[in-house]
């Protein structure tokens, strides 16, 4: 049997939309208010869907304490309460758009994950504005 499972998780994060090779005025036009030198934050939701074959022996797709357990280790310690350009590593050359975020977190939860599942990540970065990786 082929399903999906998925976990929701939260995170609080800073960033500053920001092009070093354009100039400030160019930055300035394409990125708005997202790119205040003081930068601005975001409540963040994050849903990571696995899907594949269930487990005839444990009746499980995967456990789901094991999943909590790594979205929480390996994504909400990384960047709850992160200035995202400035304390984290993934995004000190790679500009922190919600797009750029959800293929960062998608890369490391697969690098965690058994290839057997399918991953896929949305994440909101408002109620209204969400991006999904893979698409």
């Amino acid at each position: 049997m082929r399903i999906s499972v998925f976990r929701k998780a939260h995170f609080n994060a800073a960033h500053r939309l920001h092009n070093p090779k354009w100039p400030d005025e160019k930055n300035q036009q394409v990125f708005g208010l997202c790119n205040n030198p003081s930068y601005h934050g975001h409540n963040y939701e994050l849903e990571v869907k696995l899907s594949g074959e269930v487990d005839p022996e444990t009746g499980y797709l995967i456990d789901l304490k094991e999943l909590k357990d790594l979205i929480e280790s390996q994504i909400e310690k990384r960047f709850d309460h992160k200035n995202l350009n400035i304390d984290t590593e993934e995004f000190k050359s790679l500009n922190p758009t919600a797009e750029n975020i959800c293929w960062v977190i998608w890369n490391i939860l697969r690098s965690h994950l058994d290839e057997k599942y399918h991953l896929a990540v949305r994440l909101y970065e408002t109620p209204r504005n969400f991006v999904e990786y893979p698409a």
